[in-house]
């Protein structure tokens, strides 16, 4: 069975059954249950239609459920909505139900983590260490976002805010992370810029693009992890960079700065280097001090702490990683790169291990691992 075809089809049924009158937790349990059913049904009788087939299963599945702890008249007008045989529309309904998850009886953290989860595919293991929460806590979070949503009607779309920050994240964890969800965010990315006039939706699919223009040269044959430093600069896409650099710079002329277009003006003056030494780190800590300004993320912080390492030497980027907590993810990996350019290779060979431990996936494990081994080896010499 094409796992990945029941992947695609499972927004645009969840989308049906809201539709039809579904709350949104009941739906999501019908349609699980559908899923389950196609994994045991499909690969002896692979339907002809099968959106059709999923719409048609999770509603019964949806029915049968509503008919157990409902009134009879409730049963009744939900029969009446089944929808009719024959082939599902062939409509992505996926960035609508993005839309209509970002609901407005939910805040806007509640509503990405749930979109996340319920739509991007994500675990809640993977949105909690994009929230930089444990687990425990993000599934609570996820739970009361569900059960403020249950019985609500979905007539009230969210803003655009909460949906381009639902793609951002899923985007990042199919960039780095377990699942391969980097191309999907993309393509809902360049709907929402051909449907909504905004410059953050332009800065987003920039950033995206120009991220997405170096995955190439980001792992080695074997899947090792590469540098930005140590990249191949010719495995680069040049078509897909300059579309994102062309966008980022329609978008910043409207003069309606965000976090998403600052973010793309990073990633261009990366891509605008010819070798990692000609990088402009100057504008680059510029740039980082207009995210600051406008995000104020712990995150940004420490981004920023690498590039002043960068233009004003190790020193300078030490004194700004020590203004910042520790238990970060990756401050152990910046500690390290600045303690090394400075000279420490002790001390950077610790913290090299140290972040190794802390290692979020296993390429970045090993990657560390490596650089660590490396520095106690010429230690050794």
């Amino acid at each position: 069975m094409d796992e990945a075809l029941v992947r695609s089809l499972t927004p645009g049924v969840l989308t049906i059954l809201v539709r039809r009158g579904a709350d949104f937790a009941a739906a999501e349990d019908a349609v699980q249950d559908a899923l389950i059913e196609a994994f045991r049904v499909w690969p002896a009788a692979p339907p002809r239609d099968p959106k059709g087939w999923l719409v048609t299963v999770a509603w019964r599945k949806f029915l049968d459920q509503a008919r157990a702890d409902s009134a009879r008249r409730r049963r009744e007008d939900l029969t009446e909505d089944e929808p009719p045989p024959g082939p599902a529309p062939g409509v992505d309904d996926t960035l609508q139900l993005y839309f209509l998850c970002a609901h407005p009886s939910l805040t806007p953290s509640s509503a990405v983590a749930l979109t996340l989860r319920a739509v991007g595919g994500l675990t809640t293991r993977q949105i909690a260490r994009a929230y930089l929460v444990p687990e425990a806590t993000m599934a609570q979070r996820i739970s009361r976002a569900k059960r403020t949503v249950s019985g609500v009607r979905f007539d009230r779309p969210g803003d655009v805010a909460t949906v381009l920050r639902v793609l951002y994240l899923v985007f990042n964890e199919g960039y780095s992370g377990d699942v391969d969800l980097a191309a999907e965010a993309i393509r809902l990315t360049r709907q929402l810029a051909a449907a909504v006039d905004h410059p953050e939706v332009a800065g987003l699919l920039a950033l995206m693009l120009l991220h997405h223009a170096r995955r190439a040269s980001r792992t080695g044959p074997d899947g090792s992890l590469v540098p930005l430093a140590e990249q191949d600069r010719g495995r680069w896409d040049t078509r897909m960079i300059a579309e994102g650099i062309g966008m980022l710079q329609a978008a910043l002329a409207r003069d309606r700065l965000g976090e998403f277009q600052a973010q793309a003006a990073v990633a261009a003056l990366h891509a605008d280097a010819p070798t990692a030494g000609e990088t402009d780190w100057v504008q680059i800590v510029e740039w980082y001090d207009e995210l600051t300004r406008l995000t104020d993320s712990p995150v940004v912080r420490l981004n920023r702490a690498v590039a002043i390492g960068e233009a004003d030497g190790p020193r300078a980027g030490l004194a700004a990683l020590a203004a910042l907590d520790d238990s970060l993810p990756r401050y152990a990996a910046v500690a390290a790169y600045l303690h090394e350019r400075d000279g420490d290779p002790e001390t950077a060979a610790r913290l090299y291990a140290e972040a190794a431990r802390k290692a979020s996936n296993l390429a970045e494990r090993d990657h560390l691992t490596r650089q660590a081994a490396r520095l106690n080896a010429g230690r050794r010499r």
